[in-house]
């Protein structure tokens, strides 16, 4: 059984208060600051994105006769620490949920090589309920209208008689409406929630009985998982993510979200097996296992990378505005985080992993792992950010503390889960399979 080390536990715990007093701090910094204060930031701003004149220019000459537009500016500033906040929690949620998905292949695949790792994906899953509550407040502060996050929430824009009518969100308001937008968004979570505690309770039998039936009962509650997740992830990404962007579309957008912390999950997965492995909680854990996990990192990254460059060409080659002008924001604005993440994300992996060999350097590739995870916060950043604070980012205390508090928490779950279970789920027929599983060179 794995002991929840003493001094992780203290690091999941300062994590969490460290970032708790970043958050809190940066939180009311931004609450007190003004009028004059984001005008003036505003103006600064525009001044030195030159590239994005066209869209702008008439903004900056009529800031201070525009009484809607200065109104417009408030809530972007004041959308940050809110933003900042749904980055960290949509992220660690995302990888417990794809977690549950990624755990559900392997038994309905019935793969033999994943068994010894399948604990970890478990432990994952135990963060749902808590980062459920985080993107429940996220949301229910937004439909309250305590942030400015979800342009489509004005009622004016779909209201005939008002000067801001617009058509395009009037057409939409079926499906974004805030009644039905957050029972789906609740039954999202609470899905997963359901379906990753029935996986762990169904695992957690067959360990206590060894029975054929038990584990076809597990493989039963695999097949209700991944139909469910297959269907919620998707539109969760268009309901939490796109519709940031209201008047933004791309037929692809649900898998590229998915993708982005499909990746993430696996590097957690990698580090925590490296971790226990040299912790000796984790013996029959070998470079083999590592080998597959580190196959699944480098494939996923590409696939990121291909769905990246896909949207951009695809849009970029049709050249309709209301498509282009989502990559047009972020090739004026965000410049500076949209391109180099590639680095991290898809040509770091694909130059440092493509050896079979160093896939199983157990110090190599929880490095590589580290770096992927901060690349996909990034990719999140650039996701959210734009839509909800425009030209006003930056990189400071709510991020960096909401980073904390949030990763704090899904460190302190995980590890307390972990440290709950048998970590050699001996009861599964095809563990076996796994202890002695040897990828050829």
């Amino acid at each position: 059984m794995y002991k929840f080390s003493p001094k992780l536990k203290m690091a999941s715990i300062v994590a969490m208060v460290v970032g708790l007093i970043m958050f809190s701090i940066g939180f009311g910094i931004n609450a007190s600051r003004g009028e004059d204060y984001v005008l003036k930031q505003a103006s600064h701003t525009e001044m030195t994105h030159q590239e994005n004149q066209v869209q702008h220019e008439s903004i900056v000459h009529n800031t201070h006769h525009d009484a809607e537009h200065t109104k417009h500016l408030l809530h972007q500033y004041h959308n940050r620490p809110w933003t900042a906040f749904f980055m960290a929690a949509f992220l660690f949620t995302g990888v417990a949920a794809v977690s549950m998905f990624f755990l559900a292949i392997q038994h309905v695949s019935q793969s033999g090589w994943s068994v010894v790792v399948t604990r970890i994906m478990e432990g994952m899953t135990a963060f749902l309920p808590i980062g459920s509550v985080f993107i429940l407040i996220v949301l229910i502060a937004s439909a309250l209208h305590f942030n400015h996050m979800y342009h489509w929430m004005d009622t004016e824009l779909i209201d005939f008689n008002s000067d801001k009518f617009d058509h395009f969100m009037r057409t939409k308001s079926g499906w974004l409406n805030v009644p039905f937008w957050l029972t789906r968004s609740v039954i999202y979570l609470a899905g997963w929630t359901f379906f990753a505690w029935m996986l762990r309770k169904k695992s957690k039998r067959l360990d206590e009985t060894g029975q054929v039936k038990d584990y076809w009962t597990l493989y039963k509650w695999g097949v209700f998982t991944i139909i469910f997740f297959a269907l919620t992830s998707m539109s969760s990404g268009w309901d939490w993510i796109m519709s940031i962007d209201p008047h933004w579309y791309s037929t692809l957008f649900g898998w590229y979200v998915m993708t982005s912390y499909l990746v993430t999950a696996v590097a957690i997965m990698i580090i925590l097996a490296v971790y226990l492995k040299k912790k000796g909680y984790l013996p029959k854990f070998n470079g083999n296992h590592l080998h597959d996990l580190t196959k699944y990192l480098f494939g996923f990254s590409l696939l990121w990378g291909y769905l990246w460059l896909c949207q951009f060409e695809l849009i970029w080659y049709a050249n309709i505005p209301e498509e282009s002008v989502y990559f047009q924001q972020r090739e004026a604005q965000y410049n500076w985080t949209y391109y180099t993440m590639l680095i991290p994300n898809v040509v770091l992996p694909f130059v440092a992993l493509i050896s079979s060999s160093i896939k199983r350097n157990y110090n190599f590739v929880f490095a590589i792992a580290v770096i992927v995870i901060i690349g996909h916060w990034i990719d999140i950043f650039n996701q959210m950010m734009p839509g909800t604070v425009g030209a006003q980012w930056s990189f400071g205390l709510v991020e960096f503390g909401a980073l904390l508090l949030v990763g704090g928490a899904f460190m302190f779950v995980v590890l307390r889960q972990l440290s709950k279970m048998n970590l050699e789920p001996k009861g599964n027929p095809l563990f076996h399979e796994s202890e002695v599983y040897e990828y050829p060179f």
